[in-house]
């Protein structure tokens, strides 16, 4: 006979064939057992098993629930999630559903419960901040650089560098004053004593012509040239780029060129504006920037005797760190003893140069040299010019 375990509120209950029958026989000659208070209310389910033996009702199981088992808790009911609330809101059912509170966070989780319980919030107060633009009706002209420059020094509230001196070096072609604009007249560049030049003035003038070097030849012709040329656009002197077409008497200044809309070519020539063709051209040249190494070409023997015979100067004749003062002068019977093979010793030459202190390292002084007449002979002196020491003199018959 086999043996069939029913399990009711977690009480395993046994049930044997032996059991089974004298179960069978109570219920036909004894008397009946009373009814339970279970059997009041109708049952939920009945279920049936059948073994080849009998039929076992299970709704009365649990009648031995009371002597089989120990007491149970009661059973604990599960709210679902949107009762949540609900069930810890109430304070009376606190104690029952202390256990359930792990549980119930697992079920939902929301962003509530990161927040920190209101009590630190009480007593703070918020402040809204907004910013609100006014747009002036009508027309807002806004402030140039100079007003606002002028404001800031009103205030005295900004620290501004020293202005940059002005440059007062002058264009020889066309008359105007400092560096030009990259993509124009460009840069100026020496072309005597006080004489300077803008890079395109020179280049583009009929004339001159570039070396692969980067020297310019023949600025000094188109120079003297541009001085009886007028220009066709400002009427001034100094115009030297001339219009290619034959026979066409056009001539400008380069910045004048520009400005009458003259049309520009890559093999360096210019037609003016009745010449030039109409729309675009595949070898037109829309820009002027020269940023290769360019220079005058000149002969720098010829300036430096011209700078040396002119009687009063009124500039400085440099040449890195020494500066020209005076050339001096010799006497025919003092030739023989004021030369040599290489060089000549004018009595009266006086220069200057900055060179190494001979008393503190990484710092510089003035040395001052010049030549002087001693028993017919050249007598070299060197004075030693240093702040804070004074000055030493040195003199001896040959330079070195």
């Amino acid at each position: 006979m086999k043996d069939i375990v029913f399990c009711s509120n977690n009480c395993f209950v046994l049930y044997s064939a032996a059991v089974q029958a004298k179960s069978s026989e109570n219920k036909e000659s004894g008397p009946s057992l009373p009814q339970s208070p279970m059997k009041e209310r109708p049952p939920r389910a009945f279920h049936q098993y059948s073994n080849n033996i009998s039929t076992l009702d299970v709704h009365c199981l649990p009648q031995l629930q009371d002597k089989v088992s120990p007491p149970s808790s009661p059973p604990i009911m599960f709210p679902p999630a949107f009762e949540a609330a609900k069930v810890e809101a109430k304070p009376d059912e606190l104690k029952v559903t202390v256990k359930l509170k792990p549980r119930l966070k697992a079920i939902h989780s929301s962003l509530d419960d990161c927040r920190p319980p209101s009590k630190k919030w009480k007593g703070m107060k918020w402040k809204k901040w907004s910013i609100q633009i006014v747009i002036p009706k009508g027309s807002f002209k806004p402030p140039c650089e100079e007003e606002i420059d002028e404001f800031l020094n009103k205030l005295g509230t900004t620290l501004k560098p020293d202005p940059v001196p002005k440059d007062y070096r002058k264009c020889c072609f066309c008359h105007e004053e400092g560096d030009g604009l990259t993509d124009g007249p460009a840069r100026l560049l020496n072309l005597d004593l006080d004489l300077w030049v803008h890079l395109n003035c020179a280049l583009w003038s009929t004339e001159v012509y570039e070396t692969q070097a980067g020297a310019l030849i023949n600025v000094e012709l188109a120079l003297r040239r541009g001085l009886q040329m007028k220009c066709m656009f400002c009427h001034k002197m100094g115009a030297t780029s001339g219009c290619h077409r034959l026979r066409c008497t056009n001539i400008y200044h380069f910045t004048c060129a520009i400005k009458a809309q003259c049309m520009f070519f890559k093999d360096k020539t210019m037609l003016c504006p009745m010449h030039k063709p109409k729309g675009t051209h595949e070898q037109e040249l829309n820009y002027f920037a020269v940023f290769r190494r360019v220079y005058v070409q000149r002969d720098e023997v010829r300036q430096i005797a011209s700078i040396v015979q002119r009687g009063e100067r009124d500039h400085t004749f440099r040449v890195g760190s020494l500066i020209f003062h005076a050339v001096g002068q010799l006497l025919p019977q003092q030739m023989q003893a004021f030369h040599s093979s290489k060089a000549l010793f004018p009595v009266g030459y006086e220069a200057s140069r900055l060179y190494w202190s001979m008393r503190y390292a990484n710092r510089r002084c003035r040395y001052l040299c010049s030549i002087e007449e001693k028993d017919g002979l050249p007598l070299f002196v060197i004075k030693v010019v240093e702040q804070g020491h004074e000055d030493l003199v040195l003199t001896d018959t040959t330079p070195k």
